[in-house]
């Protein structure tokens, strides 16, 4: 099988749905999911495009994190 070759459009366009469909129980796959398609974009102006939404897929774990470790110790 052949895969095919993203351009920094479909990366970025890839990044979006993420942002847009995470959840509490997919973040860390989606968010790890982002910085390999960031990573291998080619240029600073590309990764610059992302990352108002890996700025958010980050905030939204973190904000999730919280929630758990409080509802944890309240156990």
């Amino acid at each position: 099988m052949k895969l095919p070759m993203l351009t920094a459009d479909d990366k970025l366009a890839e990044i979006k749905r993420l942002y847009y469909k995470t959840t509490k129980q997919t973040i860390n796959d989606d968010l790890a999911r982002a910085l390999q398609l960031l990573k291998s974009m080619g240029s600073e102006e590309e990764r610059e495009r992302a990352a108002v939404y890996m700025d958010g897929l980050s905030q939204m774990r973190s904000e999730w994190a919280q929630r758990r470790k409080k509802v944890e110790g309240r156990r």
